[in-house]
């Protein structure tokens, strides 16, 4: 129950002189008394000041919530971002890592011999020559092992093409690497492939493609090779094929066939310069 009001006021009272039996009005002396009135709270009145404080009370809890719900939201933006920029700096650090290895290796790579001409080299887009897509590397040439069998004439045609020509084996080295490389490129015991060698000008006078004559002291002619058959072509055996699916002993792995024969081919070309 809220406390009551208190109302003062002054009364003035009036005292007689003399005779104090009679109460005879008089105005010669004037007494003062003060009164204490309590005034009570009407029932169902309203109380404005408890209220705008549980209001107050109320909105400010609100904003508290709301603020604190902002400030989690804030944390949670700020730790995504965080987390962001770390996943992006270690990719660039990778990155960065990967470019230093490169440029390690291609520090340590050594430059390639240009030769001097008038004319100034061509814009490449490699450092050193390299052979074209398909092509192997080896001993300073470029080899392309054809899987289309043709004529030893179309064979050398489509090299041509390609500006290269039939391989021309100048040597025990190279002899080697092809004897290796056709051993896994062979589907068949009987699978192989034309070499730039032909008699077909003069029989028994073997030339390359280039017109060198064949060095007698490095042939590598199978056993029993060359014969010159004749059961499958009225013209003989003409052109050189070689291959050994189970690897040439002593390399040997030549074997004339007739020209007309369809066949692999192996392709040959300097390196690019």
């Amino acid at each position: 129950m809220a406390e009551a009001e208190v109302l003062y006021s002054d009364i003035k009272f009036k005292r007689a002189r003399g005779n104090t039996d009679v109460a005879t009005p008089s105005t010669d002396e004037a007494t003062y008394s003060e009164v204490k009135i309590s005034k009570t709270q009407r029932p169902g009145s309203k109380q404005p000041a408890a209220s705008n404080r549980r209001s107050g009370v109320t909105s400010e809890r609100v904003a508290l919530l709301v603020l604190s719900v902002l400030l989690a939201a804030a944390v949670t933006a700020l730790g995504v971002t965080l987390y962001k920029n770390t996943q992006t700096m270690k990719s660039l650090q990778k990155l960065q890592d990967e470019a230093k290895n490169l440029t390690e290796i291609l520090s340590k790579t050594e430059p390639c011999k240009v030769e001097q001409t008038s004319k100034p080299p061509p814009v490449r887009d490699e450092a050193c020559p390299r052979c074209e897509d398909g092509w192997e590397p080896h001993g300073g040439k470029c080899y392309f092992f054809s899987s289309v069998t043709l004529t030893w004439d179309q064979s050398r045609t489509e090299c041509r093409s390609m500006r290269g020509d039939l391989v021309v084996i100048n040597n025990r080295e190279e002899q080697r690497f092809l004897v290796s490389r056709l051993r896994g490129k062979m589907d068949t015991h009987d699978d192989r492939f034309w070499i730039g060698l032909t008699d077909s000008k003069n029989e028994s006078e073997w030339l390359w493609v280039d017109d060198t004559r064949l060095n007698t002291s490095l042939t590598f002619w199978r056993d029993y090779e060359p014969n010159n058959l004749k059961y499958d072509n009225s013209d003989g055996e003409d052109c050189v094929r070689m291959g050994q699916k189970k690897g040439a002993e002593e390399l040997k792995a030549w074997k004339d066939e007739s020209c007309k024969s369809p066949q692999k081919s192996i392709c040959e070309k300097p390196e690019k310069a």
